[in-house]
């Protein structure tokens, strides 16, 4: 998988660890009753992002994306990402999508590879600032690992728009949830 027009693959791999490790410190120090309020509102923005960056892109379009832009773009939601995580695939899509790419299932590989490189960092921040709850974290690892080959698999299988819409439906239910 290609890195997204503007970024190499090492800028992709700095800027996520850059970006995972704010999104952790910013998360250790912020209270738990403004993480409540946030966290909706947060994955309603990535659902909307997504469901709306075709549309977008074409409004936006002008040639390749800036490194600056690729940049800030992808240092944000690394930072999101250290953050909350939540709906970090649905922004991750939205953003590749916003630089350019178009095909789906690489900006899917992508957004493991982006994920999997600021979450591991973000982890490493937590334990050092002595948050983690090992059992189940570890629980949530294996749910997760095993969530993303499995999730991947099945991807591959569904024609695009029918992937794109079960995203979007996906960020509104967690969203839903969330406000409620």
């Amino acid at each position: 998988t290609a890195p997204p027009p503007g970024l190499s693959m090492r800028l992709l791999v700095v800027l996520s660890l850059i970006g995972g490790a704010a999104g952790a410190g910013l998360l250790l120090v912020t209270p738990d009753a403004t993480f409540r309020r946030v966290v909706p509102w947060l994955l309603l923005a990535a659902t909307a992002l997504f469901a709306f960056g075709p549309w977008l892109r074409q409004k936006l379009a002008g040639g390749t994306p800036s490194t600056a832009k690729a940049t800030v773009g992808v240092l944000a939601m690394a930072a999101y990402g250290g953050y909350f995580n939540g709906g970090l695939g649905i922004l991750l899509l939205a953003l590749f999508g916003l630089l350019g790419q178009t095909n789906l299932n690489a900006m899917n590989g992508l957004k493991h590879w982006v994920s999997a490189l600021l979450t591991a960092i973000a982890v490493a921040i937590y334990a050092a600032g002595g948050v983690v709850h090992w059992p189940q974290a570890l629980m949530m690892m294996l749910a997760a690992t095993a969530g993303r080959y499995g999730g991947a698999r099945v991807a591959r299988k569904l024609p695009a728009p029918v992937l794109r819409w079960g995203i979007v439906a996906t960020g509104l239910v967690m969203a839903g949830l969330f406000f409620w």
